[in-house]
């Protein structure tokens, strides 16, 4: 098969962790029979000192004409400290998620055995849990107009907005995912308090009778924020709205050990994109030092979903376990920093168990 991939490295530790992936991405084509073409373009901080625009037309053209895109991150410290800045790195990727229409931010949530140890919370609490969050990625107060200040300064207003059609289609993505999986979703909103919860949740209820085989819970954000730490392994399926989905994704983080792992997939109207959860982290960049496993399972989502490559996908999440079994991991999952393995001698640990595994 054809694999035709944008590879937007963007900033901070993006370009390390992306070479990562994008060399176990090589591995496993190369092993599989598939023919890889992966094209550069640029994103972020990088693209706005490149050309002023941190989305730039011709990078969206290359995402557009791909089969998939393999992000890595976006922002700079120079941009977080001057609020006053009219372009910014985030605002490249908010317009990636609008031109591609990217509506669904899928980011499963697993522990692996190896690292309970490294999540703050108990073991008897976290062991075994298995979920997933879709959180929505193309409305609510991060899209909403009007959106601005006044003049003088000391009034800020941002607007949530949701239509029907942006709920419809998020909520019937997740049904169909609650279908495969274990029959339960969760739809996380504020309706006590918010409108555009109130309609989430009256839309939900409309919905149910198609999907009669799931069973479906409601709760209040704050709820689950709270209970996503006491009881992780009672959730399946979790929808919710954007600024929701945002925060209590990197919440659930913890529970994995560390951000480093967690991949995601944006799915939408054209090209979907891969990447971590995590941020560019600065302070990391360029010290080869930063967790590319995230990045790396990410990859296993893009074979999964743009290609339907089951056994491709299970390859790489099993070659990236082997490596935490084996204590090839970065400074962030030891305690012992004398053993922790640079940024690229992870990815040779993991292509070189992709090369000489039996298929």
């Amino acid at each position: 098969m054809k694999l035709n991939i944008a590879v937007l490295a963007g900033d901070g530790i993006g370009p390390e962790i992306v070479a990562q992936a994008l060399r176990v991405t090589q591995a496993v084509a190369k092993k599989f029979g598939h023919e890889l073409h992966s094209t550069e373009a640029l994103v972020g901080a990088v693209a706005i000192d490149a050309t002023g625009n941190p989305y730039p037309e011709a990078t969206h053209e290359i995402c557009m004409k791909s089969d998939a895109v393999l992000f890595g991150a976006i922002g700079h410290p120079r941009f977080d400290n001057d609020p006053s800045a009219k372009v910014r790195p985030e605002q490249g990727l908010l317009a990636m998620r609008k031109k591609l229409g990217l509506y669904a931010n899928i980011r499963p949530l697993i522990t692996f055995p190896s690292l309970l140890d490294k999540s703050p919370l108990k073991t008897d609490r976290i062991e075994g849990a298995d979920f997933v969050v879709i959180r929505e990625l193309t409305g609510g107060m991060y899209f909403g107009e009007p959106q601005g200040r006044s003049e003088d300064g000391n009034t800020s207003y941002d607007t949530c907005i949701y239509t029907r059609m942006e709920v419809e289609r998020i909520l019937k993505l997740s049904f169909e995912f609650a279908m495969k999986r274990n029959k339960r979703l969760t739809v996380v909103d504020k309706a006590n308090v918010l409108a555009t919860s109130r309609l989430w949740r009256q839309i939900a209820k409309e919905m149910e009778p198609q999907y009669p085989e799931v069973a479906v819970e409601y709760m209040f954000v704050d709820n689950a924020a709270m209970q996503l730490i006491q009881w992780p392994k009672r959730f399946d399926v979790m929808v919710t709205e954007n600024m929701f989905g945002d925060i209590l994704t990197d919440e659930a983080s913890v529970i994995a050990g560390s951000m480093g792992m967690l991949p995601s997939a944006s799915i939408g109207i054209h090209t979907s994109v891969f990447e971590p959860i995590h941020g560019s982290y600065p302070q990391a960049a360029g010290k080869n030092i930063a967790n590319p496993c995230a990045t790396i399972l990410s990859v296993a989502m893009l074979f999964e979903y743009a290609y339907s490559l089951g056994k491709e996908a299970a390859l790489i999440r099993k070659a990236v376990e082997a490596s935490l079994v084996a204590g090839a991991v970065t400074e962030d999952l030891t305690d012992d920093k004398s053993k922790a393995l640079s940024t690229s001698a992870v990815g040779d640990w993991i292509v070189d168990y992709v090369n000489r595994v039996e298929r």
